[in-house]
């Protein structure tokens, strides 16, 4: 025992120190799971539309002759060192020629085309320290973009050899152009690259998708998973409740399958709040929640029943005096509870109401009062707290939401413990976060925080596993054997838990 309390101090430490971590790599991997279809939605339409962009645009072929330039001079060596050099000072001369007029119109005159459209689809090009000219022409057919480079580069020959002659008119021209790769018709289109503007359709389709995801989870600020909690407090997850489509027909512990996912996540969530308020004086643990509809009632309840089947006496207490639920889910006599008992109209023993096969009492909300507040704020609540503590192993209280009224805040001054309910997809941040703030002010002990209607599959699927185990029943308490020994009534055989009977907690 003495391990186990310290093991709850050290716990108790680090939670304090801790500090909310920087967004890392598995926070942006859960926002990518938790938006994957938007992402592959953009991805796709990004395909599709660069696949369309490309099947609409016309092909276009390019079609590559090369010149070489040369000396017409056989001399010495310091000879051909000179004509060397005399030629690569040209070379950019003759590339520049290659684009004039003197050698465009009659290129176009001999294709029959003119000079106009010639212009757009030829170009001539030398790389650094060679004596190669390069003339590529595009055109939408592959012959004629082979004609028109073969056509274009034996002007340029023609067009040089007139400009190199002599000016005395005799002799022949110093330099020499050829063909060395005469131009032939492509076999593939140059353009569009289907592939690449695929690729890059996708690429930008994935990175608009990933970029709205993102903006998205920066604009979201509903509560969807234990990451979206750690951006705002540094609380505890004592559990994780997943969606059950059946848990509104029927919402307690002992109509789910015992084996089932439900049922084990109240067991474990049990365990966690044992082990967070072992090392509490007080046995009340209040429960509640930022707004309403976020299954505080159902958690109570079934959380009540859950400590129960572990062999404690347990008393669960409906607080909540506007929308009183605990009654209605357990079958209970709802005209005559906490209301009553805080008014001084009946004793408290009179007003517990037995439930199920175990040392489970309940004591319901009773009439509504016109000041729940000041009512729950009493001396007499106090006091009825501190009577329940002394007659039973734990006391779970039902209070209403902490933002819509004060009465949450007002009891959460009277217990050991605070569980704040978070309902995932129906509360926001900010909400949380002045629920906390709010019990902060009042100085209450939050011992966690439980996530309720969480999916149960995907990023924000609370996760757990456990050994499958043959149901026993649970051994009864020593406490219980006392209580029933020191004045209690012999209870008669307990009937169905919807069919509860009414029995007195004289302890």
């Amino acid at each position: 025992m003495y391990r186990i309390k310290e093991l709850a101090r050290q716990r108790e430490v680090s939670f304090k120190v801790r500090k909310v971590s920087p967004v890392e790599l598995s926070t942006y991997l859960r926002i990518l799971r938790r938006n994957w279809i938007m992402v592959v939605a953009f991805t796709v339409l990004g395909l599709i539309g660069a696949t369309v962009f490309t099947l609409s645009i016309k092909p276009t072929y390019t079609a590559q002759t090369k010149l070489f330039l040369a000396t017409q001079s056989s001399g010495t060596v310091g000879d051909l060192q000179q004509g060397n050099a005399f030629i690569q000072a040209r070379v950019q001369s003759y590339v520049e020629a290659a684009m004039t007029p003197a050698v465009l119109e009659p290129a176009a005159e001999s294709l029959g085309q003119p000079v106009g459209e010639l212009v757009g689809k030829v170009t001539a090009s030398a790389g650094p320290n060679t004596v190669i000219i390069s003339i590529v022409a595009t055109d939408s057919s592959a012959v004629q973009a082979a004609a028109i480079a073969q056509a274009v580069g034996e002007s340029l020959i023609e067009v040089i050899d007139e400009l190199e002659k002599p000016t005395n008119g005799t002799g022949s021209s110093p330099v020499r152009l050829s063909v060395v790769t005469p131009a032939s018709p492509p076999d593939a289109p140059s353009a569009p690259n289907n592939r690449l503007n695929i690729a890059l359709g996708g690429a930008i389709g994935l990175v608009l998708g990933v970029g709205l995801a993102l903006l998205r989870h920066r604009l979201d600020t509903k509560v969807r998973g234990e990451g979206d909690l750690q951006r705002i407090t540094d609380a505890p997850i004592l559990g994780g409740i997943a969606f059950d489509g059946d848990a509104a027909k029927k919402p307690l512990l002992t109509q789910a399958p015992p084996q089932g996912t439900r049922a084990e996540s109240f067991r474990q969530l049990r365990t966690n709040l044992q082990f967070a308020h072992v090392s509490h004086g007080s046995k009340a643990v209040l429960v509640t929640s930022s707004l309403p509809g976020e299954g505080k009632s159902t958690t109570a309840t079934n959380l009540a029943i859950a400590l129960a089947q572990a062999g404690q006496s347990v008393v669960l207490v409906d607080a909540d005096l506007r929308r009183s639920r605990v009654g209605d889910y357990l079958g209970l006599e709802k005209n005559a509870g906490l209301t009553t008992a805080l008014l001084g109209e009946a004793d408290l023993n009179d007003l517990l109401q037995h439930w199920g096969q175990d040392e489970l009492y309940v004591l319901t909300a009773g009439p509504t009062p016109h000041n729940p507040s000041e009512l729950l704020g009493t001396e007499a609540m106090k006091q009825l707290i501190l009577r329940l503590e002394q007659d039973f192993d734990a006391v779970i209280i039902n209070a209403p939401p902490l933002l819509p009224v004060t009465d949450a805040a007002v009891l959460a001054q009277h217990v050991g413990g605070v569980v704040l309910m978070v309902g995932s997809s129906r509360v926001k941040l900010p909400d949380v976060e002045k629920s906390l703030n709010s019990l902060d002010m009042v100085n209450a002990d939050v011992l966690g925080v439980v996530l309720n209607f969480l999916p149960v599959k995907g990023p924000d699927a609370y996760a757990y596993s456990y050994y499958s185990y043959e149901a026993t029943p649970p051994p009864r308490s020593k406490r219980g054997n006392k209580n029933a020994s020191a004045g209690k009534k012999q209870q008669a055989p307990v009937p169905d838990p919807v069919q509860p009977a009414h029995h007195h907690a004289a302890k």
